[in-house]
């Protein structure tokens, strides 16, 4: 029995399928920005000498990259659900992207902080700079010219991982397709399409990271 595609009912729900993306969109660019800083903060703590700080960011770095990102989307909207609070899907996910994404993006800081040669740090001290100037204006600039690519790679599983919100009710791309096809029952169609949306926003987050590491970085990473 050969199968009969239906593309115009896709197509005139187009609208509602950019909107899931741009949540999507939203959702990852967002769990990217808060991740990076407390992946600084985190990985800071990791190489300390001090147990009182390094402990708690290797706990963290621990859960967050030996668990499914699942588990923690569903310990953010069920678990915490459970103690009396309750977070919204988007709010849920976010929270989740969030904490696996410092957790990653500390071990790769990490890495990039001890690539740094000690000399810099002592060297820009003895300038009378404060720690805090230092890691503005000679660590941390090499410390992401160093790891940008591993950065942006994390940039595109944050997209393609914020897809597990359709789990809870997320109304982001995936999501948005389900409730859809669950109208129509159009599902091949439906979820190729977004198949295709997830491609072409993932390949333009990689070209735009290119095109904006060359007018960063003068093409030299």
């Amino acid at each position: 029995m050969e199968y009969e595609f239906h593309w115009n009912i896709v197509f005139q729900k187009m609208p509602q399928l950019l909107n899931g993306a741009f949540v999507t969109l939203h959702v990852s660019v967002l769990s990217m920005l808060i991740g990076i800083v407390l992946a600084v903060l985190l990985a800071i703590a990791k190489m300390s000498d001090s147990r009182k700080y390094s402990l708690p960011a290797t706990v963290w770095v621990e859960i967050a990259r030996n668990t499914p990102a699942l588990f923690q989307i569903y310990m953010a909207y069920f678990g915490l659900g459970a103690f009396g609070i309750h977070l919204s899907p988007y709010v849920a996910v976010l929270s989740a992207l969030v904490f696996v994404n410092a957790g990653y993006l500390t071990e790769t800081f990490r890495g990039g902080f001890q690539s740094i040669p000690k000399t810099q740090y002592s060297a820009s001290k003895s300038l009378g700079m404060s720690s805090i100037q230092v890691y503005r204006y000679i660590i941390l600039p090499q410390m992401f010219r160093r790891i940008y690519h591993p950065m942006t790679n994390q940039f595109v599983w944050s997209i393609l991982m914020s897809s597990l919100g359709i789990l809870v009710g997320m109304n982001e791309l995936s999501g948005e397709t389900q409730r859809l096809q669950s109208l129509s029952f159009r599902t091949l169609e439906f979820f190729m399409v977004a198949a295709v949306m997830y491609f072409v926003i993932t390949r333009f987050v990689l070209l735009s990271a290119s095109l904006l590491s060359q007018k960063l970085f003068k093409g030299d990473i």
